[in-house]
């Protein structure tokens, strides 16, 4: 697939909310597929990661070109470096979908998450949901709100994640190891998801405010 070209700012910043929608639908769907069992709904994920990657890709290439074709005041250039950074950042959280989708895949035709921790699964990816919608509003508003929003919403998922351990780590848990092993690593996707998150949150309050990236708590 050809990558698409963004010769503009606005350009760019349009492609990154696009990507944040697509990074949304691709983990409501691998969530849909692992709580459902549902194979063409995973198989679905995985092959939309490949426009996804273009359009990572083609941002990331404009956004070079754009360093070299302008001189650029100060927050220019951190809008553009940023918008390299979180291209890449969204590419990540798309993998993260895909690999929620595989696990789902692995398992079929059986269902890749017991019972006792569908509430869990349904709740993070919720909260996955929640996380990419705000992250969209970031982008788009340039909003340091929203972006600090992002880090009360990983707070939640990480206590999710922590509640899988526990119920998995209990004496009551009856599915054996490599069921716990497969779903203690769909749990770090979910988890690895909310970190990306955040991390864009701190390089949309790098772009508005120029305090340098290191230094942000968002």
């Amino acid at each position: 697939m050809s990558r698409p070209e963004y010769a503009r700012f606005a350009d760019i910043d349009d492609g990154l909310v696009d990507m944040t929608r697509r990074v949304g639908r691709a983990m409501n769907r691998a969530t849909q597929s692992l709580l459902d069992a549902d194979l063409a709904l995973a198989e679905s994920v995985i092959a939309a990661d490949i426009p996804l990657d273009a359009i990572a890709s083609g941002l990331e290439e404009s956004a070079l070109a754009l360093l070299g074709e302008h001189h650029m005041v100060a927050e220019e250039l951190r809008a553009v470096l940023g918008a390299w950074r979180i291209a890449g950042t969204l590419e990540r959280m798309g993998d993260l979908a895909v690999h929620v989708a595989k696990a789902a895949r692995m398992r079929y035709p059986l269902p890749a998450v017991p019972v006792e921790l569908r509430g869990v699964i349904v709740d993070m990816g919720a909260v996955a949901q929640r996380m990419v919608e705000e992250t969209g509003i970031a982008l788009t508003r340039r909003d340091v709100v929203s972006a600090a929003q992002l880090r009360e919403m990983d707070r939640e998922m990480n206590r999710l994640h922590r509640e899988m351990f526990t119920i998995v780590l209990s004496p009551a848990w009856s599915h054996g190891i490599e069921a716990a092993v497969d779903v203690t690593l769909v749990s770090r996707y979910y988890e690895r998801f909310a970190d990306h998150a955040v991390t864009i949150g701190k390089r949309v309050v790098q772009v508005v405010t120029g305090q340098p990236y290191a230094r942000r708590r968002v």
